[in-house]
C-alpha cells in the first residue's frame, strides 16, 4: 500500500462526502459555486495544495478562498504556485476531477495516481499560505481547507482577511528568500507605497492633476485594506471611502464595484455622483481596478483596463526611451479589449499587441516573451511583468549613470518595478501605478479619456442549459461548437458599421458571454442582443428569450 492510500486508511481522517448535485470544473478563476455546496472541494483542495507543495520539493504555495467579483451566496477557491503566478494548468485537470470524485475511494485513486506520476515523496513537508475574502462563509470552508492540509501533516498560515493580490505577493516573497518583499501586509504597503512616494516627489507640476479619488470598494476586502493603506500615504492620495460596509456580506458587489460598473457602464450605488470627480471602484477580492466619471451633462465614462493599459504602456516605453537601453516593451490584450485600444497601441503608441484567450494565466504567460509585459483584461485585472535580467539592467545602469536625463528615466522605471505587484492583477498596486502616470502627465480623467476614442460595445450574458457544447479558437474570437453558430453571428455582424462581436462560455457557470461593439451605442446594443438570442435558440437557453 502507497503512503497515499495509508492516509485514508487512519483512524483520524475526517471525511466531507460529495453530495453529488453539481458538476465542479476548475478554471482560470479556480472553482466557484453556491458556498453550501463547497465543503468537500475546500477539503480535497486543501489536500491537493499541500500534495501541490510536496511535489515542489516543499516550496511554498497558497490557496484563497473567494469568489472575487461574484454575489456574496457565492464562494470559491484559487491555488497559487510559488512564483506567486496561477495554478499549473495540468494540476487544474486534477483539481477539477478531485472536486468531481464520488467517494473516499475515488479520492484516494486520484491522489494516488497524482502521487506515482509526480513521484511525490512523502518526506517533503507541505508549505501553504492561505487567505480569504470578507464572506461569511469564508471561515467555515477554511475549517475544511485545514483539515486537508492538516491530514498531510502541512506547515501552513493563514492570514485571515486579505485581498487575493496579497496572498499572491506572499507566496512570492517566501520563495525568493524575500528578495521581493517580506510575506505580511506591512512590506507589502510599504514596498508599493515607498516607491508611489518616491515617484510623487519628482513631480513638480500637477497642471489638471487631481489627488481626491471617490473610491467604491464593492463592500469587500478591498475597501478594508484600502483603509490600512491610508497610513502609509501619507496624504499624497486623498481618498474618500464609499461601499466599505465590510461587516455586512449581503452587501458585497451588490450594485457596486468594478465588474458592476464595467458590465452595466454606469455608476455604482452607494456614492452621490459629482461632475469631472475621480472614481475608482474595484471588485470584491480586490484584484480588479476600474476608473470612471460624469461630465456636466451627467454622462458617463469608463476608464477600464484597456485605458490603463495604454496609459501604462506609452508611459513605459516613454521611459524606456529617455533611458537609452535597449529594451523591447509588449502589450498582451484578450478579445474582449476594444478595437480602438488596440488600433491605438499599435498605430500611435507603436507599441507590439498579442492577442490571447480569456483569462489572466494566457496574459500572464504571453507577457513573459517580453522585456517588459504589460496585460489588462479589459475588466481591469492586470499588470506589468519584468524580466529578471531587466530589473538588474536598470538598477545597474543607475547606479552609474552620469547623463541626468537618463539616470532620472532610469529612478523612474525603478519606481514603476517597486510598485508593481508582478505576480497577479493588483487593484492597489495599479491604482498607484496609474496616479503616478496621471501626475506625472498632469492630466486630469478626462485628457486621458481623450487619448483615442471607445468603440461603442455591450457586454451580455445568456444562461445555457450547457456551457460544456461550446467551443472557440483564434484566441476565442471565432466559435467552433455549435456547428453554424459562427456563420449566424457573421451575418448579424455584416448588417451593422465597424461591428465585431464573439462568444465564449463561462469557465464557472452554465454561461455564454457575448462581446459586441459597432459604430454606435444603439447599433453595439442590438448586436448584442441579436447575437444572444441566437445562442438562446441553438443552446437551449434557460430563462427569458433575450429581447
Amino acid at each position: 500500500m502507497s503512503w497515499i492510500k495509508s492516509i485514508f486508511n487512519e483512524s483520524n481522517f475526517i471525511s466531507y462526502p460529495n453530495p453529488g448535485s453539481i458538476v465542479f470544473q476548475y478554471g482560470t478563476s479556480g472553482i466557484r459555486c453556491k458556498a453550501d455546496y463547497l465543503d468537500h472541494v475546500m477539503h480535497r483542495m486543501g489536500m491537493l495544495v499541500a500534495l501541490r507543495s510536496m511535489c515542489l520539493k516543499s516550496a511554498r504555495v497558497g490557496l484563497m478562498i473567494t469568489a472575487s467579483h461574484n454575489a456574496h451566496e457565492d464562494n470559491g477557491v484559487k491555488l497559487i504556485d510559488p512564483q506567486g503566478e496561477m495554478l499549473e494548468s495540468s494540476w487544474e485537470v486534477l483539481a477539477t476531477e478531485l472536486s468531481n470524485a464520488i467517494d473516499d475511494q475515488h479520492v484516494s485513486t486520484v491522489l494516488t495516481s497524482l502521487v506515482s506520476k509526480y513521484n511525490i515523496d512523502s518526506s517533503y513537508i507541505p508549505k501553504v499560505y492561505v487567505g480569504r475574502d470578507t464572506r461569511y462563509s469564508g471561515k467555515k470552508l477554511l475549517d475544511a481547507v485545514i483539515v486537508g492540509m492538516k491530514q498531510f501533516n502541512s506547515d501552513f498560515e493563514d492570514f485571515g482577511v486579505i485581498t487575493t493580490p496579497m496572498l499572491h505577493f506572499f507566496v512570492r516573497c517566501y520563495n525568493t528568500n524575500c528578495l521581493y518583499g517580506q510575506p505580511n501586509e506591512q512590506s507589502y504597503f510599504n514596498k508599493l507605497t515607498t516607491a508611489f512616494k518616491d515617484m510623487r516627489n519628482m513631480c513638480t507640476d500637477y497642471k489638471n492633476y487631481n489627488t481626491v479619488i471617490e473610491f467604491d470598494g464593492a463592500n469587500g476586502v478591498g475597501a478594508l485594506k484600502m483603509k490600512d493603506a491610508l497610513s502609509y500615504l501619507d496624504n499624497t492620495l486623498i481618498i474618500n471611502m464609499h461601499n466599505d460596509e465590510v461587516s455586512s456580506s449581503e452587501k458585497l458587489n451588490s450594485k457596486c464595484g468594478a465588474d458592476f460598473v464595467k458590465s452595466n457602464q454606469c455608476p455604482p450605488t452607494g456614492l452621490s455622483i459629482k461632475p469631472n470627480a475621480k472614481y475608482i471602484s474595484v471588485d470584491g477580492d480586490a484584484d480588479r481596478i476600474i476608473y470612471f466619471f460624469v461630465d456636466e451633462s451627467n454622462k458617463f465614462y469608463l476608464l477600464d483596463g484597456d485605458r490603463i493599459a495604454t496609459l501604462v504602456a506609452g508611459y513605459v516605453k516613454e521611459q524606456i526611451i529617455a533611458s537609452g537601453l535597449d529594451v523591447n516593451i509588449g502589450l498582451v490584450q484578450t478579445a474582449y479589449s476594444n478595437g480602438n485600444s488596440t488600433n491605438f497601441v499599435s498605430n500611435t503608441l507603436k507599441v507590439p499587441v498579442a492577442c490571447v484567450p480569456t483569462g489572466v494565466k494566457h496574459l500572464h504567460h504571453k507577457a513573459q516573451d517580453y522585456d517588459i509585459g504589460v496585460y489588462f483584461e479589459a475588466n481591469g485585472h492586470g499588470t506589468l511583468i519584468f524580466k529578471e535580467s531587466i530589473r538588474n539592467l536598470i538598477r545597474k545602469e543607475a547606479s552609474k549613470q552620469k547623463d541626468e536625463s537618463k539616470l532620472i528615466a532610469l529612478k523612474k522605471l525603478i519606481c514603476i518595478m517597486d510598485m508593481t505587484n508582478e505576480t497577479v492583477g493588483d487593484a492597489y498596486s495599479d491604482m498607484l501605478i496609474v496616479e503616478t502616470v496621471l501626475c506625472e502627465r498632469g492630466w486630469s480623467l478626462n485628457d486621458w479619456y481623450n487619448t483615442y476614442a471607445d468603440l461603442p460595445n455591450r457586454l451580455m450574458k445568456v444562461t445555457v442549459k450547457d456551457r460544456n457544447t461550446f467551443s472557440t479558437g483564434d484566441a476565442e474570437r471565432i466559435c467552433i461548437r455549435p456547428l453554424g453558430l459562427q456563420d449566424k453571428i457573421n451575418s448579424i455582424v455584416a448588417n451593422y458599421p465597424m461591428a465585431r462581436s464573439f462568444v465564449r462560455p463561462s469557465g464557472t457557470e452554465d454561461v455564454v458571454r457575448v462581446y459586441a461593439e459597432a459604430d454606435t451605442q444603439v447599433h453595439a446594443d442590438k448586436l448584442a442582443v441579436e447575437v444572444a438570442a441566437v445562442i438562446y435558440d441553438m443552446a437551449d437557453g434557460v430563462g427569458k428569450r433575450p429581447s
